[in-house]
């Protein structure tokens, strides 16, 4: 009787760490690709703003382009994508498998996303306030950092949060796939044990 509390407090114990290691995981995966996604949304967000039909710089193809790309990507099942790029992955990481080889498909099917949740933060900036500064003889640039930013900041805050918690979803996902975290744990010792209580039970005990 004795023997079997023991064993059971000992994979408790294990259980816990495990469930430790893969928040670690996830939260690392997540958090970076957010970083990067950002970074790269508001890029792609920008252009896409000032190359619009009523943007700074209108640019008929170039938006057009840009705005075809990335519609398609964010149309992308996720799964899928993570497949798609292994080669791109292990070619920037030289896996394609783990917790950091998975930030570069999580970085590439969020960005699209992010961008189009920037570009539309911009979009809801009162044109009155753009023609002003141009009235002024401000530059593109000073109306894009010094006008259009922080107009838009609370809605960009709002974006880059709700794109945290999408990319929380999809590195549960890519843990399906190798890419380790909450997925992987979830499918190792949930699914493949087919008890979706036993997690739950080991967290707690």
């Amino acid at each position: 009787m004795e023997q079997s509390i023991l064993n059971f407090y000992e994979k408790s114990i294990s259980m816990k760490q495990v469930l430790i290691d893969a928040v670690i995981e996830t939260l690392t995966m997540s958090l970076v690709s957010t970083l990067l996604a950002t970074l790269i949304g508001f890029a792609l967000a920008i252009v896409l703003i000032v190359t619009d039909k009523n943007g700074i710089s209108p640019h008929r193809y170039t938006y057009k382009i840009l705005d075809v790309a990335i519609n398609m990507l964010r149309s992308f099942p996720f799964i899928i994508l993570i497949i798609v790029l292994f080669p791109v992955t292990k070619f920037l990481v030289g896996k394609h498998t783990g917790t950091f080889a998975m930030i570069v498909p999580l970085t590439i099917g969020t960005a699209p996303f992010i961008a189009r949740m920037i570009e539309g933060a911009f979009k809801e900036v009162d044109r009155s306030v753009i023609e002003a500064a141009k009235s002024f003889g401000t530059s593109k640039v000073q109306i894009i950092f010094r006008v259009l930013l922080p107009e838009a900041f609370p809605s960009i805050i709002s974006a880059i949060t709700l794109s945290l918690i999408i990319i929380i979803g999809f590195s549960a996902m890519a843990g399906t796939v190798g890419g380790g975290g909450l997925g992987a744990v979830a499918m190792n010792y949930g699914y493949y044990r087919f008890d979706g209580t036993y997690i739950f039970w080991r967290f707690l005990f």
